[in-house]
């Protein structure tokens, strides 16, 4: 039995995937729920088990094909009685009866179409496509077909230099090609003049309403008439590079966040030799012995901690309720850039680590970010969020917030400067942290406050213990 595998909504309202690579070829014997092909989606790359044992017989969209959610992407030739991942349940008559009424019906046989003879033009339409266990319109465009009228040929004016006009054949009308750069002229007397270096715009037609005919241009030719200048533009190498996938998605999003909220961003430089200090320690204890300890962590604990401190900087905007929801729980975005584009995975209910436990959870996230397999549930409900530009040698920078939320840190390169130690002048590790945050929600005395008890944190490390 042929069965045919059609691309799913991997839970994140998708209408369309980008096939990434397949795992198999026809001919190859699959297992139920054997990885078969990688989809890359609007905000990661997912792979796709196979619901059936069998044997595939058809690849049916290429590698960089994008697919429609619906559409078959791969056939599997099953055996009676094989065996069968659970799969999705039916389609309701209900659903099925929506979505045949939501396929646009042909007009009557012998009716005139919307749009001919002067009647308002066609909207478009657009097929129903069924998503998951719903019906959405779907990426299929149709328009109804356009029937002949009787009596009434279907392209009236297929030929105009054959129209009759009081019994002869009126001169054929000159079209908005034509008159391009001010000059009446058919395009096969432009390529004419092109061809015999005769500059058009120098001459007088001879022609109906003053078009210029061939035989002026070739009048033109015989007397000399000044060539045409040619002025070839020099040729530019470049590039171009499909905006899609999480690129697309990452640059929608940042769009749509720098023209909703009104940012501010904050900058605080700060002597941060005691958090390296730390840092190293951390490192020989027992506990941290399988992880990765780097200044980040002590970053991310100082947040956590400052948000304990001052909640309304963990919030969203309600624009529908009019409302500012304030977050009780806090679920760490951290800003990682991958081959595909910026993502930004959230460590959840980050609050509640300790802080070996937050050391594991971000090493989990940066390695997984890094390696493209992100999973779309793990950049969702992020509500706060830290990017870290000193890893590209950066000292500072005006980050614009992750959508739903109300406010990113920015942590600048750690690097050796002169600072003033009780009063003398002194080589010390430092950084600048840059806070951006949405003024509706976050007025200037709490951004400045969550900066500056974040920079207390990092520059002297026991107000981590003092304050959590």
């Amino acid at each position: 039995m042929r069965r045919e595998f059609k691309l799913p909504d991997v839970g994140e309202g998708l209408t369309e995937a980008e096939i990434v690579r397949w795992h198999v070829e026809a001919g190859d014997a699959v297992k139920v729920n054997q990885i078969v092909v990688e989809i890359e989606t609007a905000k990661s790359i997912v792979e796709l088990p196979i619901p059936w044992d069998g044997v595939v017989a058809d690849l049916l969209a290429e590698a960089g094909q994008t697919v429609d959610v619906g559409a078959p992407i791969i056939a599997v030739e099953t055996s009676e009685g094989a065996e069968t991942s659970q799969e999705a349940p039916a389609v309701p008559e209900e659903t099925k009866a929506l979505a045949e009424d939501l396929v646009p019906t042909p007009p009557a046989e012998g009716a005139v179409e919307p749009g001919a003879h002067g009647s308002p033009a066609p909207k478009e339409e657009r097929q129903a496509v069924l998503v998951g266990y719903g019906v959405k319109t779907g990426a299929t465009k149709r328009r109804p077909r356009k029937p002949q009228v009787p009596g009434i040929p279907a392209n009236p004016v297929a030929n105009p230099s054959r129209v009759e006009v009081d019994g002869g054949p009126a001169p054929a009308p000159v079209t908005p090609a034509a008159r391009r750069a001010g000059v009446l002229a058919k395009p096969p007397v432009r390529k004419l003049a092109k061809d015999l270096g005769v500059d058009l715009s120098a001459l007088t037609g001879t022609g109906p309403e003053g078009s210029i005919t061939r035989a002026d241009v070739h009048a033109a030719a015989q007397a000399g008439a000044p060539p045409v200048a040619e002025a070839a533009a020099p040729e530019r190498p470049e590039e171009r590079i499909p905006v899609k996938g999480v690129r697309r998605m990452t640059a929608q999003a940042m769009v749509a966040s720098a023209f909703t909220a009104p940012h501010v961003t904050e900058f605080l430089q700060l002597d941060v030799t005691n958090t390296m200090e730390t840092v190293r320690r951390l490192r020989t204890f027992r506990d941290f012995a399988d992880v990765k300890v780097s200044p980040l962590l002590l970053v991310a604990k100082a947040v956590l901690t400052a948000v304990k401190r001052h909640p309304m900087i963990n919030s969203s905007w309600d624009e529908a309720a009019q409302e500012i929801v304030v977050k009780r729980y806090v679920n760490l975005g951290i800003a990682a850039a991958t081959p595909r584009g910026l993502v930004v995975p959230n460590v959840k209910d980050a609050h509640a680590l300790s802080l070996p436990e937050l050391a594991g959870r971000l090493a989990e996230l940066t390695e997984t970010a890094r390696a493209g397999r992100t999973q779309p549930a793990e950049m969702a409900g992020g509500t706060f969020t830290i990017t870290n530009v000193g890893v590209f040698g950066v000292d500072a920078g005006t980050p614009i917030l992750n959508p739903g939320e109300a406010a990113i840190l920015a942590v600048g390169q750690i690097r050796d400067m002169p600072w003033v130690v009780d009063g003398e002048l002194a080589v010390r590790k430092v950084t600048t942290l840059a806070l951006s945050f949405d003024h509706r929600i976050v007025d200037g005395e709490l951004g400045s406050m969550f900066l500056r008890d974040v920079g207390d944190m990092l520059e002297d490390p026991l107000h981590l213990l003092a304050w959590s």
